[in-house]
């Protein structure tokens, strides 16, 4: 018998029991619906929680120090330095930067002690964090000034409902220029050219606790004590994509040299881990779901057990007419793998309309119980309100035919009982 006379069969022999292949079909539908909605929801949170960490936690922000920084012996990096690393592939901009200690502000009688001061190219730093460095008040100062300075949110508000200066106003910062042999100590006047809002802290730096001059002017100051040094204590870099990360590092490494003279902080593994904990979520959530299409793969088999019961003369004639086992076999075979197959064409629409549904409803109803600043940096967040599912041709293919597997597997069984039918009791049978 010819495979498409065996498809027509089947096929007939399904309609002929319709209602019953129905609520057959039905089984499978369900559990292709649970795993395209939860595979193709996972999916779509796992690309949203990728752009938000990247935006959030500034992943394509490298930071290179010292290697001495962990031995208590600190080098230094020159400009040529700086160069060097913006001509690496991926590098979209490397800007040094001086971070200096025991500092104090004054203004009249108040007085605060931030954590750091930070001399930095102003311009170019806050490209590097548009996001995290937004002003509370005033702005960002002209390049061609360097008698101003930018003050963190701890620093403006050490006291509650009190600020320590106004926009525009001069402060007095004291530094010590200079530890030994004896200790040298100036102060010199800025103007207050903004406040920052509370931003909580990038790598390794707490914006909130620091204050902000110019580069030119550190090196001014402190370049009057130091014989004339221009060198930074860091480099921030920032890459055009984050997935260059690990390149970037190791091309920094090599200009450097392999004895461990630098260090490259790589917030990107983060980011790998996340992504692994969703991975394995994701694939958890769909074994979940999949046991919807077993216990379908038992009612493919419970039916087809019973229709081989109620076709036995059927399959006696069959055999009378010269129809081999193996005919039988893949005839009702066939009716189990349409029944996946319809299941699973059916199935994968109605799964990713779900969770169409699910990414708009459900994570709108968890924004209203999400805590409104972030644990991690302390500022302000905005609950995740929407996810867009993706469905990928990949997980397409993949349910269908798992679908058409399981039908099969539940249906030979039965479709093997039915083939090994003496057909003459067979045909004796009522």
């Amino acid at each position: 018998m010819r495979r498409r006379q065996i498809l027509t069969m089947a096929w007939q022999n399904m309609k002929l029991r319709l209602l019953r292949t129905s609520l057959t079909t039905l089984g499978v539908v369900i559990g292709i619906t649970a795993i395209i909605g939860l595979a193709s929801l996972g999916e779509g949170f796992r690309v949203t929680i990728r752009a938000q960490m990247e935006q959030g936690f500034e992943l394509n922000v490298l930071t290179v120090m010292s290697g001495g920084l962990l031995t208590g012996v600190p080098s230094s990096f020159t400009d040529d330095d700086v160069q060097n690393i913006s001509r690496i592939d991926g590098v979209v901009l490397a800007t040094p930067l001086i971070q200096k200690s025991n500092v104090k502000l004054f203004n009249d009688n108040k007085t605060t002690t931030p954590l750091v001061m930070l001399a930095v190219n102003f311009s170019e730093f806050w490209t590097l964090y548009p996001d995290r460095l937004v002003f509370e008040s005033g702005s960002l100062p002209e390049s061609i000034r360097n008698d101003t300075t930018v003050i963190g949110y701890n620093v403006q508000h050490k006291t509650e409902g009190e600020i320590f200066a106004d926009t525009g106003q001069n402060i007095t910062i004291q530094m010590v220029l200079q530890r030994t042999p004896s200790p040298r100590i100036e102060n010199h006047t800025f103007n207050l050219a903004g406040t920052i809002a509370k931003s909580g802290a990038a790598g390794f730096i707490n914006f909130d606790d620091a204050i902000f001059i110019s580069l030119d002017t550190a090196r001014k100051l402190y370049n009057t004590i130091n014989s004339g040094t221009t060198n930074s204590d860091m480099i921030f870099v920032m890459i055009a994509n984050p997935s260059y990360s690990e390149s970037v590092a190791k091309a920094i490494g090599k200009r450097f040299g392999e004895e461990g003279e630098v260090r490259v902080l790589v917030p990107a593994a983060f980011l790998e881990q996340v992504e692994t904990i969703l991975n394995m979520l994701q694939i958890f959530l769909t074994s979940i779901a999949s046991i919807a299409l077993l216990v379908a793969g038992l009612g493919i088999m419970n039916i087809m057990t019973v229709s081989v019961m109620e076709r036995t003369r059927e399959i006696g004639i069959l055999k009378a007419i010269g129809a081999r086992n193996r005919t039988i076999l893949t005839m009702f075979l066939t009716e189990a793998a349409l029944m996946g197959m319809i299941g699973g064409v059916v199935g994968v629409p109605l799964g990713y309309a779900l969770a169409q549904v699910m990414g708009r409803f459900l994570f709108r109803f968890s924004a209203e119980i999400t805590p409104r600043r972030s644990i991690i940096t302390g500022t302000s967040t905005h609950p995740l309100t929407e996810v867009h599912p993706i469905l990928t041709p990949e997980w397409t293919v993949i349910a269908i035919v798992f679908a058409v597997g399981i039908s099969i597997i539940f249906g030979w069984y039965p479709a093997r009982k039915a083939a090994k039918l003496d057909p003459v009791k067979a045909l004796k049978y009522e």
